[in-house]
């Protein structure tokens, strides 16, 4: 069964979690994006109880089908999805944060054919607060 993670931004980064396993805390969630963010010289974001709430609350619909469908909703989020304890905290921002090498500051563009929306999601600098859930 597929674990889903929605990473959101105001920042509402949103990951879904059922289960709580020490490699999704929500410090993981946070050291993950602030290394990453560091790196660029954004500065850290802070854990918030209702963007988890709402991650959460969104990532159970999610789990319904399987489908990974953005909410459209108030925060800007990444979604991740994989089978048992393969997608960690960790992995699930490291895999949006790998985006980094497609992505180009000065034009504030991505190369043609790639993706690199979740790597700016997790480091935008007007994100202040992180939020997220893990369902299975």
């Amino acid at each position: 069964m597929p674990s889903f993670f929605l990473l959101a931004s105001a920042l509402l980064s949103i990951l879904l979690s059922h289960s709580c396993h020490a490699q999704n805390s929500k410090q993981d969630y946070l050291d993950a994006h602030n290394t990453a963010r560091a790196n660029v010289g954004v500065g850290p974001l802070t854990w918030d109880d209702q963007v988890t709430a709402y991650a959460k609350q969104y990532a159970s619909q999610l789990a319904t089908d399987c489908n990974l469908v953005y909410s459209q909703g108030q925060y800007g989020e990444n979604l991740a999805a994989g089978s048992d304890d393969f997608m960690t905290a960790t992995k699930a921002v490291a895999m949006w944060v790998n985006e980094k090498q497609y992505y180009h500051h000065d034009s504030n563009k991505c190369d043609e054919g790639q993706v690199c929306g979740h790597y700016t999601q997790v480091v935008w600098r007007n994100s202040v607060r992180l939020g997220c859930a893990r369902v299975q």
